[in-house]
């Protein structure tokens, strides 16, 4: 356990970084789940507005710096791709 007064601060505030990243984190990959599961029963309409919601979310948490901004433009437009197989 930490002795310092500093290193007791820090610890407190990684835990309530950790939470909060944990939440977003798990919030995204809920919406990226109901985008394919859309896609998976071929469901075009309810895909296209999962993808809707899902976008900013990812967006979201690539600008709180919970995922890279190259990972959520990867994921952006792999979600993109597989609703448009749909047609």
């Amino acid at each position: 356990m930490a002795h310092h007064k500093s290193a007791l601060k820090r610890i407190k505030q990684n835990a309530k970084r950790n939470e909060r990243n944990k939440h977003v984190r798990s919030t995204l990959r809920t919406f990226i789940k109901r985008v394919r599961e859309a896609v998976a029963a071929k469901d075009a309409a309810l895909a296209k507005e999962c993808l809707d919601a899902a976008i900013p979310r990812i967006g979201a948490a690539a600008s709180k710096g919970v995922i890279h901004r190259s990972n959520a433009s990867r994921n952006i437009s792999r979600l993109c791709k597989l609703v448009n197989t749909l047609g």
